[in-house]
């Protein structure tokens, strides 16, 4: 029988309360100010905005799970997303919630000060040292500086402290807990969520591998620890250190991937198939066209390579010139380049050598792997041929042209071999935005493909066009985007239907794993701006501060809020200037 009074004792370590409330207080206490873009906010707002209105953007610098988590501030802050963030200083209006915009921030790093002070007990130190350990983040000026506004560093630094505090509540747990695992599970998912928001959390997570490795080898060789025991603890390390951490990275790409699903300015960067699967973009105007490709058809293609300017096989009423300036000949046929917008020279007609006919038969007869075609010009009517004529910026590689015939001893080579490349992947019929083809020349057995050179004025700065027969892979493939059915024989009805698509609803989505990839590779290679930053410094003017960085310019009294040692503060103050400029320590 329960006999009262009921006593209830608990152990409350007012250290860890005093630097959690300070921790806190430091970190929010005016968040608000200044009511304005404070350095990086500027780079990271749009992103930011982007998510408001879930409109898809590639970022270079790293993983978006720390955007996720600046845009959940901006979101639970009621951010609709229409601010302009266009430089350091700029005002923020009354209807953006600026607290909000910088609260999670701020309480990841509030929240380092405490696990800084537990980690150090974790590592066997004293109460006197952890509360050193703590006091060095409660005070640091950069750290303090970093946090309170919308950046990523007090994210990514929360995430690797809490990563190294669970591995070691993990290992100093009585080996006969199985709660333990909790922590090593709580360890891999802060590892995942540590590189999910800056590649540099790579670095932490390898270290914390190597020590987990290192006592993992300690484990095997302990001769008190039985076998069976031995290969759990390494099945539970392996999943919850190695599959965790890459499955939650994955995860955060999905998320990332589900909430972007608008047509925004980086859609370009992207394969046809991907920007089908956005809204408001490729696949407004793709939405309802023929997904099989037919003898007939009406296509634009488009080059499938890494490049990140995209490029359409296009055609005009131009031809190359008779003589370029180094004195080489040309066959002065017309002009074939790739160009990078959407033109209705980019047209092209997939025409059966055997049939005259350019319409679709009934019912279509597919295009296949293998099948030999004619690619007959939209708004020209001239055929793409090659021949053995040097290309005019690449001489190494033939010439690829419309063809026109001068009457003269040079017969028409107009048949191409379709080559779909990823049919293993889709399928034998050639399919819109689906299949990676390569046209091969019949007679010369080159494919065609883009050199990588631009034409000069006569050629009105377009990509050049040319087939190679020593060939690679590489810049060799082509993706139909956009197509139509043709039911027009005669050239004026034709040009009047290259502007009235048929309505076929089909399909076109592309699996998660080939967006995941496929944005991997992108934000590996793309390069958004390849120009030096305006703040950029070498490490040898960080300790002479012969540069700066303006966190934040007042707009009324040019007050200049930089971060700055110290030591080197004073010594600075005594050997330059300071001219109308205040330094102002947070």
């Amino acid at each position: 029988m329960l006999q009262l009074p009921l006593v209830v004792t608990a152990q409350v370590d007012l250290v860890l309360v005093l630097v959690s409330l300070l921790g806190l207080w430091t970190r929010l206490s005016h968040l608000s100010y200044p009511n304005a873009v404070v350095f990086d906010e500027v780079y990271y707002g749009p992103f930011v905005s982007l998510y408001m209105k879930r409109v898809f953007f590639i970022d270079d610098s790293g993983p978006p799970l720390g955007h996720m988590i600046l845009a959940l501030g901006a979101y639970l802050g009621g951010f609709d997303g229409n601010f302009v963030w266009n430089r350091i200083g700029a005002e923020y209006p009354c209807s953006v919630n600026v607290w909000s915009l910088r609260l999670l921030p701020a309480l990841c790093g509030a929240l380092c000060v405490p696990l800084a002070y537990l980690l150090t007990l974790e590592l066997r130190f004293s109460h006197l040292s952890a509360l050193g350990a703590a006091l060095l983040l409660l005070l640091e000026n950069s750290l303090i500086v970093q946090s309170r506004f919308m950046l990523l560093e007090s994210v990514l630094i929360f995430f690797v402290l809490l990563a190294f505090f669970s591995y070691l509540r993990f290992h100093n747990a009585p080996s006969s807990s199985w709660l333990r695992y909790s922590w090593l599970l709580l360890c891999g998912a802060s590892c995942g969520a540590a590189i999910g928001v800056k590649y540099m959390g790579v670095f932490s997570y390898l270290l914390l591998l190597g020590v987990a490795s290192l006592h993992t080898w300690n484990m095997i060789g302990d001769q008190t620890v039985s076998h069976l025991s031995v290969c759990v603890q390494c099945v539970c390390r392996f999943v919850c250190l190695l599959v965790v951490p890459v499955l939650l990275y994955v995860f955060w790409f999905y998320v990332h991937l589900g909430i972007l699903n608008r047509s925004g300015p980086h859609d370009q960067f992207m394969s046809s198939a991907f920007q089908a699967g956005l809204q408001g973009g490729l696949s407004r105007i793709t939405q309802g066209q023929p997904l099989e490709v037919a003898f007939g058809s009406q296509v634009t293609l488009r080059s499938s390579t890494s490049q990140t300017i995209p490029c359409w096989l296009h055609s005009h009423k131009a031809n190359y010139p008779i003589r370029y300036e180094n004195g080489r000949g040309s066959s002065h046929q017309q002009q074939v380049t790739c160009y990078p917008f959407k033109d209705i020279n980019n047209w092209w007609i997939v025409k059966n050598p055997g049939r005259q006919e350019l319409v679709v038969g009934s019912p279509p007869q597919t295009v296949r792997h293998g099948d030999i075609i004619q690619l007959v010009h939209g708004m020209t009517s001239r055929y793409l041929n090659s021949h053995d004529v040097a290309a005019p910026m690449s001489p190494h590689h033939q010439e690829v042209s419309g063809y026109l015939d001068f009457n003269v001893s040079m017969a028409a080579q107009n048949l191409w071999r379709v080559d779909i490349a990823n049919r293993a992947a889709e399928s034998e019929v050639w399919k819109t935005i689906q299949s990676e083809v390569q046209l091969v020349h019949v007679n010369t057995s080159a494919v065609l493909k883009l050199s990588g050179m631009s034409l000069p004025d006569w050629g009105f700065h377009q990509l050049e066009v040319v087939a190679e027969k020593l060939f690679k892979a590489r810049s060799s493939g082509w993706t139909v985007e956009e197509h139509r059915y043709g039911t027009s024989q005669e050239q004026e009805e034709r040009e009047v239907e290259l502007h009235s698509p048929t309505h076929i609803d089909v399909d076109r989505k592309i699996s998660f794993w080939a967006k995941f990839l496929e944005l991997q590779w992108k934000m590996l290679t793309v390069k958004q701006d390849d120009s030096e930053h305006k703040y950029s410094s070498s490490p040898s003017e960080w300790i002479t501060m012969e540069t700066n960085i303006a966190y934040w310019l007042h707009s009324s009294s040019n007050v200049t809020h930089i971060l700055v040692f110290l030591l080197v503060c004073f010594h600075r103050l005594y050997s330059t200037r300071l001219g109308t400029v205040k330094l102002r320590f947070h």
